[in-house]
């Protein structure tokens, strides 16, 4: 009798710890199974502002004009809550204004590469709400500017010269919606802002009293909006 009440004791003793343990697995395998890297590629209508100056020495205020950029980013989430990504972007930008009766455009290419820190609703949700932050650094792959004089003449020269590269801090907010069972693959909605911290301006140029800089300790302000695909794995 008393081996058999021993028996009974342990086997509750043992089933109990295997049921303990099967729960714990249970309760922690969501989080194992969590889908930790990202890759994702979108699409960037952008909308920049550039400081200019006449060449009466005055400021202008250019118009803004859409420009546009693409391109991919490779996340890793920690949590279901914090994540990084580092991103590859290609931007052209465009803006328009007017000095003397005169058009012109100007128009500058960067490869933008930011560094996100993202929190999040959660990765995991449906939905999912996120907003980012962090530092940016660019690199120029061409500028240019072009003229629409009409009628009008210009008496000096204009000179467009930008430096090799940009710093700035970027920031935005967005969504990711699930499209499928398995929520590895989801639709990118958000916007992107961009706060240049540098001047770009390249003035090392020499120039005469028949020549002035169009841009004069500027910095570059973006905003744009994203769509895109991210892929959970």
């Amino acid at each position: 009798m008393k081996k058999s009440i021993l028996f009974m004791s342990l086997f509750s003793i043992t089933a109990g710890t295997t049921l303990n343990a099967q729960d714990s697995i249970m309760i922690a395998k969501p989080h194992a199974d969590f889908p930790r890297a990202e890759l994702g590629f979108r699409l960037m209508p952008t909308i920049s502002a550039f400081d200019m100056q006449t060449s009466a020495g005055g400021k202008v205020q250019g118009e803004g004009t859409f420009g546009f950029g693409f391109g991919a980013f490779l996340g890793f989430n920690f949590t279901d809550h914090i994540g990084m990504t580092g991103e590859i972007i290609y931007n052209s930008l465009s803006q328009k204004y007017k000095d003397a009766n005169l058009e012109r455009e100007i128009n500058v290419r960067y490869i933008n590469i930011p560094l996100m820190i993202s929190l999040n609703t959660g990765k995991s949700n449906p939905v999912n709400l996120k907003i980012e932050a962090g530092p940016q650094i660019g690199f120029n792959a061409g500028a240019n500017i072009t003229s629409n004089s009409g009628a009008s003449t210009d008496t000096v020269q204009t000179v467009f010269a930008t430096k090799s590269g940009d710093f700035g801090f970027a920031y935005g907010a967005g969504l990711d919606f699930v499209l499928n069972s398995r929520k590895t693959i989801r639709m990118d909605l958000g916007f992107r802002g961009v706060y240049g911290l540098v001047n770009i301006s390249n003035t090392s140029k020499a120039s005469g009293s028949d020549t002035y800089y169009i841009l004069d300790r500027a910095i570059v302000r973006t905003s744009s909006a994203y769509i895109g695909m991210t892929l959970l794995f």
